[in-house]
């Protein structure tokens, strides 16, 4: 059953077409943990591989309980439709591959997650794929890099880790303007900013993250906005409106006109993810599903969370710089609160005085916080990006994503806030004891 509502917390819970399984009557999604599906008859199988309609055929590319999360998730971020794949990493790698080709490039913010920075500087050009960087402080910059292989603009909404919001309507219409669609990565964001509305073409997530919730499975979303003319642009985009050798000619424009304006996502799902094979679990978007009917709720306690401990460690003394949008000011904050509606998100940067040293001090003596490669678990998490998740970047790169050596990453979780402080308060104490101690020695 679906709803006219626009609200979250029923959205959550209730967007899509499923109510109820018409088998058994579950009212939670069923976890489907199969290969194939019985065709009803000849007909039936011919309409489904034709693309006359849309069904399941295969699990590699389409699953009965993945369909209620893309449902959903399309639904909550007021796009045209969704396809789930097996991470968040292959929803970026998708994203770009499903209209570029060797000899084409594209145009990336250089305020990225490690893992996408090497994704695009690397493997993508093994593809023949370019990644032209430019900082977004500047949208024109977007404008500058691009010619007429450029095939996409892309950005983290809310950068992990630098945490400058990117500005999404100034390089959407820039995009638009020069028939290139924008890319936004809202992993960190969800509900909070909503690029789509933006100008944004395309939304994808790590579903890892705060849409799961809790640090159990491994999953990724692409949103296709349904709102880009690609028709328009027709030289610019031979993916979508040439004929598929690979598929008896289809031109993907056209075959999804009968299914609605989703010739983006289509291709995506059955070219690219039957071809790779990048499939999500049933088991894993089943429990995305779980996470996702909490994600409101869980989202207004990180938001405040993080805010109390942004204020708590700005007026600590051992702490030389705190980043986080709400206490950004300028054009950064300008950004934040034009972009980021639902509050200032749960990720906080700080460095301490001490540097490296201290930094490494601080995580090891944390007792609440876990030391992990991740981010938006209900639980608070802390790293030091530099010698993890941004280890493989060059130096040089390390500070074009915001990478300091002494920068600490904070995800902060859903705890009662003064268990949080109170265990930062102990391990910056324990890593400031540190630093005296041989100081009173030689006294």
């Amino acid at each position: 059953m679906t709803t006219d509502s626009k609200r979250f917390e029923t959205l959550v819970l209730h967007g899509g077409t499923y109510r109820a399984d018409p088998v058994s009557g579950s009212v939670a999604v069923p976890i489907h943990q199969t290969t194939s599906y019985q065709f009803q008859d000849t007909g039936h199988a011919s309409r489904l591989f034709a693309l006359e309609e849309l069904g399941n055929i295969y699990t590699r590319v389409q699953n009965p309980t993945w369909d209620a999360l893309e449902q959903r998730v399309a639904a909550l971020e007021g796009g045209a439709a969704a396809l789930a794949v097996a991470s968040g990493q292959t929803a970026s790698a998708f994203s770009v591959l499903n209209l570029a080709q060797a000899g084409d490039n594209i145009v990336s913010s250089t305020d990225l997650y490690g893992g996408t920075w090497t994704l695009f500087a690397q493997t993508l050009k093994q593809f023949g794929i370019e990644t032209r960087f430019v900082d977004p402080s500047d949208p024109e910059n977007f404008r500058r890099a691009t010619d007429s292989k450029t095939r996409a603009y892309y950005a983290e909404i809310l950068p992990n880790p630098k945490l400058n919001v990117f500005p999404i309507r100034e390089v959407a219409d820039i995009g638009r303007s020069l028939g290139v669609p924008l890319i936004a990565d809202n992993t960190a964001t969800p509900l909070i900013a909503r690029p789509l509305e933006h100008g944004a073409a395309v939304v994808v997530y790590s579903a890892t993250k705060y849409i799961g919730g809790h640090g159990n499975s491994i999953g990724g979303l692409i949103v296709d906005g349904g709102n880009f003319p690609w028709e328009s642009h027709a030289d610019r985009f031979p993916l979508l409106t040439q004929p598929d050798d690979a598929y008896h000619g289809a031109v993907w424009t056209e075959a999804a006109k009968p299914l609605g304006p989703i010739a983006y996502s289509l291709r995506a799902r059955v070219k690219l993810l039957r071809d790779i094979g990048a499939s999500l679990s049933p088991f894993n978007a089943f429990l995305l599903l779980q996470g996702l009917e909490t994600l409101p709720l869980r989202l207004r306690q990180h938001n405040e969370n993080a805010i109390a401990v942004a204020n708590f460690l700005k007026d600590r003394d051992d702490v030389s710089h705190v980043i986080f949008p709400g206490l950004q000011s300028g054009e950064n904050r300008r950004r934040a609160d034009a972009y980021l509606a639902g509050g200032y998100g749960a990720l906080i940067g700080f460095e301490l005085k001490g540097g490296v040293e201290a930094g490494r001090r601080f995580i090891d003596a944390l007792k609440l916080f876990y030391h992990v490669a991740n981010i938006g678990d209900a639980r608070s998490l802390a790293i030091h990006p530099a010698s993890t998740t941004h280890q493989q970047l060059s130096g040089e790169d390390q500070l074009a994503t915001g990478v300091t050596p002494g920068y600490v990453r904070l995800s902060i979780g859903i705890e009662h806030p003064e268990d949080i402080i109170a265990d930062l308060a102990q391990a910056l104490d324990a890593a400031g004891a540190a630093d005296a101690a041989p100081a009173r020695k030689a006294a």
